[in-house]
């Protein structure tokens, strides 16, 4: 996101006051607070037109934007039968712009990461989270060669252009060690890669994904060890922008159908109830051709809803998409309907199946939705 992403712009105000950098020795940092004053924009830079992309540098952090992420998801089948999905996300939050300093513990850079596992068939769902400091190893993101990290919850580059890369993370007797190979090539949304999320210029984010990536590797669930095999999707969007004046969240869908097709879509959510215009998502052909897909041409229906017990937020548990303009037509249903995150704050983000049509024909597929704004609004977080 949207990641997704997407879409993110992460207003994390930390218990600090009166100048930016730490120079306490390391420790467990606090949680920080949702709620403050707005952030500081003063000399951060914008997204405010297309531009061309290096890699494996772009898959590095952008420091001269206010906020970034890298967004792992995907779903997992061991050799068993059990199903799984996951999520690794690393999130950057600068304090100002530029680059942190190269030694010592001072830093404008915070990091913070979010670890999720979902174990179909024992019907649970857990979600973990975890921050840091940009510094002093503890925290941060390289791009030649790529890497991104949290403590030991990491993504390492195993190759030149980083489109190979391994994920590991643990928690106690929750664990996830993956290799993942992209199988088709890096996806530039939006604008070639320019994406708007409102009409406000440089109210916009820069969001690349690789689509389809083949996983291979390990899940540990309550000290379980499967050996698993699927298919992951990554995000990596960077930016200087919040929510329109209006939003209160956002739906974000990522789904790989059997036809090899791949279709990303998000909506703005309003607080009047509407939908931002720009909202809109890619389709991803199975050569990797990509089609920008409007709102317009995108009806999305609920058809049914999950109440969540621990922040009564009443999300959306299953959908109809369609877009006529390409014969698709998808039934989309949660694995599970609690997969809520409740965290620093909470969402909901989980495994989904998908049955339908795509292109006149019959598919089959999975994927990953994220839903925010319904168990409180989004605004004067992101």
């Amino acid at each position: 996101m949207f990641k997704r992403l997407s879409l993110l712009l992460v207003s994390v105000t930390l218990a600090v006051s009166g100048f930016w950098y730490f120079t306490r020795p390391p420790a467990a940092p606090p949680r920080p607070p949702l709620t403050g004053p707005a952030p500081d924009l003063a000399g951060f830079a914008r997204a405010l037109a297309p531009q061309d992309f290096s890699l494996p540098r772009d898959h590095g952090p952008h420091f001269d934007y206010q906020t970034e992420w890298w967004y792992y998801t995907g779903n997992l089948t061991a050799a068993t039968g059990e199903h799984f999905g996951f999520q690794l996300t690393f999130f950057r939050r600068g304090l100002t712009p530029g680059a942190p300093p190269q030694a010592g513990l001072s830093t404008n850079q915070i990091y913070f990461a979010h670890f999720a596992i979902t174990d179909v068939a024992g019907g649970r769902h857990r979600g973990l989270e975890r921050f840091s400091r940009g510094a002093g190893g503890l925290a941060g993101a390289t791009g030649e060669p790529f890497a991104v990290w949290l403590e030991d919850w990491r993504a390492d580059a195993l190759n030149a252009d980083g489109s190979q890369v391994r994920l590991r993370a643990r928690d106690g007797a929750l664990a996830l060690d993956l290799t993942l190979r992209a199988v088709k090539p890096l996806v530039a949304h939006g604008d070639r890669g320019l994406s708007p999320k409102s009409e406000q210029p440089g109210n916009a984010s820069y969001y690349l994904s690789y689509t389809r990536l083949a996983a291979e590797g390990r899940v540990t669930v309550d000290g379980r060890d499967f050996a698993v095999t699927g298919e992951s999707w990554f995000d990596h969007e960077w930016s200087t922008s919040a929510l329109g004046p209006n939003g209160v969240g956002w739906d974000w869908f990522s789904l790989q159908l059997s036809d090899g097709r791949e279709l990303m879509l998000f909506q703005l959510r309003r607080d009047d109830g509407g939908i931002e215009p720009i909202s809109g998502g890619t389709l991803v052909q199975a050569d990797g051709r990509t089609v920008r897909v409007p709102a317009a041409a995108v009806q999305i229906e609920v058809l049914d809803t999950w109440d969540s017990p621990a922040t009564r937020g009443a999300y959306p548990a299953r959908w109809k998409i369609r877009i006529p303009s390409e014969q698709i037509e998808l039934d989309v249903t949660p694995w599970l309907p609690a997969q809520e995150m409740q965290l620093m704050f909470s969402y909901w983000e989980g495994a989904v199946r998908v049955t339908g049509l795509s292109g006149g024909q019959a598919v089959s597929g999975h994927g990953y939705i994220e839903l925010t704004g319904y168990a409180g609004s989004m605004q004067g977080v992101f």
